[in-house]
């Protein structure tokens, strides 16, 4: 049995020698979020996939100063997961914190990604965390800790994976300041490839703009659009050589869907796009027949 309850990733302290993570604003998301751990309020982060929730919160622990213990929630995570649990070592029983615990305890923010994965009943611990009390009671210890300064809880999820059984409860959604997230207008996004992918400007463009194509098409066979991560994704094969139709092929339809019918129809997409024959006449006639 592992010794860490549950998988999570540590950022640990920043500094002001610390480079801050690349994140471009696109409204008052970041004051939102200042003015909410100022005042102790839980935050949740509503979003499609990859449009930036994470990259966020990395860029605003940075600012505030304050450790970051990022928890991927699943199907499987239980509350010991977070809280913590008994483990054997060598002849002994000890107790070892979870991720949630040791952000309570060291004034760490706790990033709950995708948090409707989890089982509401795992949910229900966050509860005395996310309102006036600040507290998590640990009862397998008999204890209830306060939250330390600096501590703050943020939770993540994306509505279009929404459904009666994963969704979050009312009583906990109440709890939280919300911050909904969409795609960065194209000039932004463009930004964003640029300098994650490190390619030109007219790279990025394309890609962009091949993005923003698929999110206007209307098709039963995409769960999710092409998000502003699989863009920096293509873009970095483009730094490493491949052209631009090999590189949307690989990062952004193979990404998308398993479904043939579903991927010829991209991989049109690609060539009329970002392929030889591509041409702003025909890009213009299908961004007319798209919108």
């Amino acid at each position: 049995m592992s010794d860490e309850p549950a998988p999570a990733q540590r950022n640990g302290s920043t500094t002001e020698a610390d480079s801050r993570p690349y994140y471009q604003a696109v409204g008052n998301e970041e004051a939102v979020f200042k003015a909410g751990f100022r005042q102790g309020l839980s935050l949740v982060l509503k979003g499609p996939t990859g449009c930036g929730k994470t990259r966020f919160v990395e860029a605003m622990a940075h600012d505030l100063g304050r450790p970051l213990v990022t928890v991927s929630c699943h199907d499987d995570l239980t509350t010991a997961d977070l809280v913590g649990r008994y483990l054997l070592r060598g002849d002994e029983t000890v107790w070892v914190d979870g991720p949630l615990t040791r952000a309570v305890r060291e004034g760490a923010i706790c990033y709950l990604d995708e948090v409707v994965e989890a089982r509401q009943d795992t949910t229900v611990v966050l509860h005395p965390l996310g309102d006036h009390r600040r507290q998590l009671p640990i009862e397998r210890l008999g204890v209830t800790l306060d939250a330390a300064p600096g501590f703050g809880l943020v939770v993540s999820y994306n509505p279009g994976y929404q459904s009666v059984l994963k969704d979050l409860k009312d009583s906990t959604r109440q709890r939280m300041v919300a911050i909904e997230f969409g795609y960065p207008s194209p000039e932004i996004e463009e930004g964003i490839v640029r300098h994650e992918a490190a390619v030109d400007s007219a790279i990025a463009a394309e890609l962009v703009r091949f993005g923003q194509a698929i999110r206007r098409i209307e098709t039963g066979g995409l769960r999710e659009v092409a998000s502003t991560r699989v863009l920096i994704a293509a873009g970095r094969l483009v730094a490493e050589g491949l052209t631009l139709r090999d590189a949307a092929r690989a990062a952004i339809v193979g990404a998308l869907t398993d479904d043939a019918t579903v991927s010829r129809g991209l991989n049109e997409m690609v060539e009329v796009y970002l392929g030889e024959s591509a041409t702003p006449g025909l890009i213009a006639h299908m961004d007319g027949a798209s919108a």
